[in-house]
């Protein structure tokens, strides 16, 4: 099995019928994701991270995890610009790398992505990224390239967009010169979902997973027949993903693991801590001296937003709110939520609640559905 996601495990559901839910996962820790994660400038911390999502992995018998995401940050507007870690590829490879390491110390494969130059969201299914081979070099693949020679990921997933007119699915420079040759990758590139156009001229360039599977083989069947298809090549990619099987096995096959979802709870919590970065502290505000009253505004602190969203969504083991927080540590608080969430209708009542002195509201707990 082969899951997302770059920052937590989130393996769907199955019913009783074996159909999954892919809006529904098992429980897993809640690791801050890249963007918060890069903030730490503290690799051995990322790869403690990544040892306790191999772990959960292990537990799950989940083969691959589907992540870190190394591309650089170019648009603020881009939907998963907190899944990558930073707009500069030396921090970007030297932080990733803890991920791949400690993941893979667990005897479960990563897959580095999104190979290569996927800078934003916006037409990244078919948009074309004309950059020079020396932009390539000095910003787009050092991060690729580092984590590749350093680390070993066992999988390599490429992206969606064309590079330089080819799409990186069969880009041959892409992922059999550059990747292979020069790199001295040794583990499976698989696409990402949907991005292959060409099944043949994708494995000839160096694919050797598509996903998901679009149920042509008789496209490659053909094509190694009428001599169109090295055999050599079609060898090569197919004992790749033999290897990769047989290298999953050792973990897969160990029954009865469970991870301490304790010691995991208090790594997030560290890291969470070691994330934060504090902009301004006018006068000394921070830390709270002990019995100082607060005054808590803004919904958010009872009604938490973790992570992004999308296909790395984790349903958390533990879910602890900023109000939960402070009153966990006995702190005198005031509480005005400010705002309304999601598509309510905005309410003014709550924007002036909060903005008048001397207000006396404590926290009401919504339903944590």
């Amino acid at each position: 099995m082969i899951t997302d996601g770059p920052h937590g495990l989130r393996k769907a559901l199955a019913d009783t019928t074996g159909s999954t839910d892919l809006n529904a996962s098992v429980p897993a820790t809640c690791f801050p994701p890249a963007a918060g994660l890069a903030s730490s400038w503290n690799p051995e911390l990322v790869r403690e991270v990544g040892v306790a999502m191999g772990e959960e992995c292990v537990q799950e018998k989940v083969a691959v995890i589907l992540g870190p995401g190394v591309n650089i940050k170019r648009n603020p507007l881009g939907g998963r610009c907190f899944e990558y870690w930073s707009e500069d590829p030396y921090l970007a490879g030297h932080e990733a790398a803890g991920i791949v390491e400690g993941v893979q110390s667990q005897g479960v494969g990563t897959s580095l992505k999104h190979y290569a130059a996927n800078n934003q969201e916006t037409d990244r299914l078919r948009i074309d990224a004309r950059i020079s081979e020396r932009a390539l070099r000095e910003i787009y693949l050092p991060a690729f390239e580092h984590i590749v020679k350093t680390a070993k990921p066992w999988t390599l997933m490429c992206a969606y967009n064309k590079v330089n007119g080819e799409h990186a699915s069969q880009n041959h420079w892409l992922l059999t010169d550059v990747l292979r040759k020069e790199w001295g990758f040794d583990g499976i590139v698989m696409s990402d979902w949907g991005a292959v156009h060409d099944r043949v001229a994708a494995l000839d360039a160096g694919l050797n997973l598509e996903m998901p599977p679009s149920f042509t083989d008789d496209q490659v069947v053909y094509a190694a027949r009428e001599g169109r298809l090295d055999q050599a090549q079609l060898d090569a990619m197919a004992q790749g993903m033999l290897d990769l099987y047989e290298k999953a096995r050792p973990a897969m096959e160990r029954e009865g693991f469970r991870y301490d979802v304790n010691a995991h709870d208090e790594t997030a919590r560290r890291a969470a801590r070691e994330s934060i970065v504090l902009l301004r502290n006018e006068g000394g505000v921070l830390p709270l001296k002990a019995g100082a009253k607060v005054a808590v505004i803004g919904e958010f602190a009872r009604t938490p937003r973790y992570q992004g969203g999308g296909s790395s969504h984790i349903t958390p083991t533990r879910k602890t709110s900023f109000l939960d927080a402070i009153a966990a540590r006995g702190v005198d608080y005031d509480f005005a939520p400010g705002f309304t969430l999601d598509l309510e209708p905005a309410n003014p009542a709550l924007e002036a609640e909060a903005a008048r002195p001397g207000r006396r509201r404590r926290a009401c707990r919504r339903d944590p559905g």
